[in-house]
């Protein structure tokens, strides 16, 4: 039998932690992968050497993962055709603005046969309509399909092996059975089940409640308030999904991807963490991003947005009063005391 060889596209906090996994069940299931796992690292400038010789030298990612040890296996790379040359599954883990483009770079050079799955916690939601990652990255390797995970999963808790769980959408029962045994581990549990779209929704649209949990964090308004917020997100968050995709299931909701990482999310994400000081500081958000972020950008800010406008085109905006609310303070100057207020 011809073993799968992996790709890891991505290589910040959450990509790292994705790595030390992959790499520990690559080893682990020698019989079905190959033991070479690459990961292609964008090439930055790490106190004066090449951050990805450093990475293979201390098998360490000191930028994004710093004191977490990968496994010998995991080789860097920083020229993208390279790393995925010969990938039989690929692995997205990168911010979703990049997307495009790097799949735009390894359009011809990636068989049609080859499996992928997106970590991307995110959507791209116009006017017009929404394009889930998935979707997007199978549109342009011309992949049948590709598989989604998402879940209560902070990096860092991750990386330290610290119990969580995962929440693998994928269509094919047999690439369901592949993911499992790549990504399930110990420590980090992975459930497979069917409904990609919706655990890719749920990544995304969590991010609009956890700027809206910080907000109420800022202001001091307690336990109480917080679990009103992420309740009512909740329900915000199942009606866009039923609304506008009717294949999305109820049960998805209650899966990792679903209340547990709603709830994460709302209590130590960095979407929390900087909306947490815009209520307190006043500061706008781009300057809060670049001060607390080591570089990462904020999701949940410009998913409000986007959603604002999907729905603005729509006549819809007043159905969902929290994603709206979120939109309305951080972007039109509307009291941060909208948050309990309006919705």
């Amino acid at each position: 039998m011809t073993k799968e060889r992996v790709c890891i596209i991505g290589s910040g906090n959450w990509g790292s932690a994705v790595g030390k996994i992959v790499g520990e069940n690559v080893l682990k299931h020698k019989d079905i992968f190959e033991t070479e796992v690459r990961q292609w690292v964008f090439e930055e400038d790490y106190k004066g050497e090449k951050l990805t010789e450093v990475i293979n030298r201390e098998k360490e990612n000191p930028k994004y993962l710093p004191g977490i040890k990968f496994t010998s296996n995991i080789k860097a790379v920083p020229d993208l055709i390279e790393a995925s040359r010969d990938a039989s599954v690929l692995v997205f883990v990168l911010p979703h603005q990049f997307v495009r483009g790097v799949c735009e770079k390894m359009k011809g050079t990636i068989s049609q046969d080859a499996k992928a799955i997106s970590l991307i916690k995110g959507l791209e939601i116009k006017p017009e309509g929404v394009t889930l990652f998935s979707e997007e990255i199978a549109r342009k390797l011309e992949m049948t399909h590709v598989a989604a995970l998402s879940g209560a999963n902070i990096a860092d808790e991750v990386a330290l092996e610290r119990f969580c769980e995962s929440t693998i959408g994928c269509r094919s029962i047999e690439d369901g059975q592949l993911f499992f045994k790549l990504f399930n581990t110990d420590y980090f549990h992975v459930n497979v089940i069917r409904d990609y779209v919706g655990v890719e929704l749920c990544g995304a649209l969590k991010n609009i409640v956890a700027v809206g949990a910080g907000i109420s964090d800022g202001l001091g308004y307690g336990s109480n308030t917080k679990a009103a917020i992420i309740r009512l997100g909740l329900m915000e968050m199942r009606k866009f999904g039923q609304t506008f995709f009717g294949t999305v299931e109820d049960s998805t909701f209650f899966e990792s991807c679903g209340v547990a990482d709603l709830i994460t999310t709302c209590s130590g994400g960095r979407n929390r963490k900087v909306a947490e000081a815009f209520a307190i500081t006043g500061k706008p958000i781009d300057v809060l991003e670049r001060h607390m972020l080591n570089g990462q950008k904020l999701q949940g800010t410009l998913t409000a947005q986007e959603v604002h406008q999907f729905l603005s085109a729509r006549k819809m905006t007043h159905e969902f009063p929290l994603f709206e609310t979120v939109y309305r303070i951080i972007y039109e100057n509307a009291p941060l005391e909208s948050i309990v207020r309006d919705i």
